[in-house]
């Protein structure tokens, strides 16, 4: 089961319905994730609240004066099936700079840009239009 696939397809699916957030069960993965979206303003808010078992996140997602989303599109790179890992040299530049790719790494999940920057690479999640 790929939770994070059906995280990436949430925030897919509420972009396309045009909802101001969306609710998802947490995990520190999905948690990371999504607050790498927010440091590259993608997305408004995260926040998690406790319910005594896994806990839910809510992503405000964010939308521009005219009502367009900032998440034009949403692919996910590496799977269960076949992971996708990249030295920091490989790292795709995503849309000519106006996109952003995700990538797991070894201090944690980060933007692309941040990974080239201190030179590591690691599994590329997604990326982000």
């Amino acid at each position: 089961m790929d939770t994070i696939g059906d995280f990436l397809t949430v925030i897919r699916n509420g972009v396309r319905a045009g909802r101001q957030s969306i609710d998802i069960p947490a995990s520190k993965q999905r948690v990371a994730i999504a607050e790498t979206l927010k440091k590259a303003e993608y997305v408004n808010d995260v926040k998690v609240v406790k319910d005594g078992k896994q806990g839910v996140m809510r992503v405000f997602l964010n939308y521009n004066g005219a009502g367009q989303s900032k998440i034009n599109g949403l692919r996910r790179m590496s799977r269960p099936g076949r992971r996708y890992y990249v030295t920091s040299k490989e790292i795709p530049n995503v849309r000519s700079g106006y996109g952003l790719a995700v990538v797991s790494t070894s201090r944690g999940v980060m933007s692309g840009g941040d990974a080239k920057k201190q030179n590591i690479g690691g599994e590329l999640i997604c990326i982000v239009w």
